[in-house]
């Protein structure tokens, strides 16, 4: 599986891939590292939010993976970008002095508008994990849609200021089944390794896998994957591991050894705000309003679009209302946000050009989530990383890949954890419902049973192999499957159908979807390098013939 990052070929594009390429080539140490946290903190706290009657060149909905790509290659070519990002700066330490929460201690940072937690991981030894909290615009959003929760990051970073940040190029002979409409060859000569330079990728020291404490845990996934015929595979990440060796030196303050992942981490993890956000600043021509939210999107009489937006506080309250001009719109709020945004444009008139493809085609990556109990013999060690490195590989056989996740409690658990992305086949469509005045998601909580059964060609083997049983207290009473959640969404505006093959929005000229939305439900493996690359590929092309 990670074969495909090691092999690095060099550009052999057009001269417009030159250009951009260029661009792309000056990210550096510093720009990876904690200064350019600081400064991209100190710079939008600088910057004034977005003013109502403003006209901007660009304006992109979002500040993910698709967005930050789409705002640091524009203002590369000259163009004023303006991101409106629903979630907060996450540029201000709280009254403990950081950031981000850990994740073993929830508060009012932890949930996006919550009242209660809503923990992937619910139970623990029979005790329920979930506790009251402010409500406040924290940083997961874990939104109740369809018989299915989509935990999703809030804030300017998006998904990457949450996720375990495993930065997996899929098999280039899956490829086809991910993106069908694109070329594989432009997209592992040119984009892959693009995406993969620019968000600092790479690859733990098997070295130091072997002996560290942190990854016990990994290396009796990996015993017990191997003892049954399973390829073992070391997954590439953007976590920063001369940081992280550091960590278990105690020399610098832990941040993935003190179970930082879930809300957040305050230093090792290069989020979108060390690595494309930060260049996007870099160029003078980036400007961002958190705590922005659209709500409409229609052309305008002169050309461009009307965009209407509301300014939220910290309690979710709508303090103030604006319209502003853009000349062209690009749809980056993630899959979820973006398809249902234009969904309800859609049926409310406001776009009615686009086509039926919009709100189709949305899957779930084919999560599911399990735990096995070890004996006394395999322990898995009380300080664990928080930042996966590894996983077993039966996509060809089983269709399943299971990341060897970490259960970070800070006490002996003897129980192994893990996260499965499978070819689940089954995919939804979002809706308008007039009644309600909100988009319906009609997912069914029957349809992850073939992911079940697809992670069951995986840990069913293992357990008869090791005489060892399902854990049944992590996700209710007696409850052995995660089966009610996604950490990927994925689809809702899938290319080459609601929009060209490069992300065009049918029907309205110079509106564009770059993110997540694309890619039909399934991208075989954690989709954000995918979700980069295409979005390199896209706004490339943009670039070169629309502007």
């Amino acid at each position: 599986m990670s074969a495909d990052l090691q092999t690095r070929r060099p550009d052999r594009g057009s001269s417009r891939r030159q250009f951009i390429a260029g661009t792309s080539s000056i990210l550096g140490a510093a720009v990876i590292g904690s200064s350019a946290t600081s400064a991209w903190a100190a710079a939008q706290r600088d910057s004034a939010v977005i003013e109502p009657g403003a006209r901007v060149p660009a304006l992109v909905i979002g500040s993910g993976y698709g967005g930050s790509v789409a705002a640091l290659r524009l203002a590369q070519a000259g163009v004023d970008v303006h991101i409106v990002e629903m979630g907060m700066a996450w540029d201000t330490p709280g009254t403990d002095g950081k950031i981000f929460a850990n994740t073993t201690k929830p508060d009012y940072r932890s949930f996006w508008l919550r009242t209660r937690t809503k923990q992937p991981l619910s139970n623990f030894l029979g005790f329920p994990l979930d506790k009251d909290v402010p409500r406040y615009t924290g940083i997961l959003d874990a939104e109740e849609m369809g018989g299915i929760i989509v935990y999703q990051g809030r804030g300017v970073g998006g998904g990457s200021l949450v996720n375990g940040g495993m930065a997996v190029t899929p098999r280039r002979e899956n490829f086809g089944a991910v993106l069908p409409s694109v070329d594989p060859d432009e997209m592992y000569d040119v984009y892959y390794p693009r995406a993969n330079a620019a968000l600092g990728v790479s690859t733990i020291d098997p070295a130091w896998f072997e002996t560290a404490a942190c990854y016990q845990y990994a290396r009796v996934g990996r015993k017990h994957a191997e003892r049954s015929g399973f390829p073992f595979v070391f997954v590439p990440d953007v976590y920063d591991w001369d940081y992280m060796k550091q960590e278990a030196a105690g020399t610098v303050p832990k941040s993935a050894l003190a179970a930082e992942i879930l809300y957040g981490n305050n230093y090792g993890k290069k989020t979108l705000q060390k690595t494309y956000l930060a260049q996007a600043n870099a160029t003078g021509r980036v400007t961002v309003s958190p705590l922005h939210r659209v709500t409409t999107v229609t052309p305008a009489s002169a050309g461009g679009y009307l965009v209407g937006i509301e300014q939220l506080d910290t309690g979710g309250a709508v303090t103030a209302t604006k319209t502003v001009t853009a000349d062209r719109v690009f749809f980056a709020a993630g899959s979820v946000g973006t398809s249902k945004l234009l969904v309800r444009l859609k049926a409310t008139g406001a776009l009615p050009g686009l086509n039926g493809e919009v709100g189709k085609g949305w899957g779930e990556n084919g999560n599911v989530m399990c735990g096995r109990a070890n004996h006394l013999w395999d322990p898995t060690g009380a300080l664990q990383s928080s930042i996966p490195t590894a996983g077993i590989d039966n996509w060809a056989a089983g269709g399943a890949f299971a990341e060897v996740a970490p259960l970070p409690t800070g006490i002996e658990t003897f129980a192994s954890f893990y996260l499965s992305i499978t070819k689940n086949p089954h995919r939804a469509q979002f809706s308008w419902n007039a009644a309600t005045g909100k988009v319906e998601l009609n997912w069914q909580t029957s349809w992850k049973q073939p992911s079940i059964d697809m992670a069951k060609s995986i840990f069913d083997r293992i357990n008869a192999k090791e005489g060892t049983i399902y854990r049944t207290d992590l996700f209710g009473a007696y409850k052995i499957w995660g089966d009610h959640l996604t950490y990927h969404p994925l689809g809702g505006a899938v290319l080459d159908r609601a929009t060209d093959n490069y992300g065009r929005l049918h029907g309205h000229s110079g509106l564009y979807v770059v993110d997540g939305a694309l890619i039909p439900g399934n991208a075989s493996v954690n989709p954000f390098v995918t979700i980069t690359a295409l979005a390199e590929r896209n706004i490339e092309e943009i670039i070169a013939a629309d502007l």
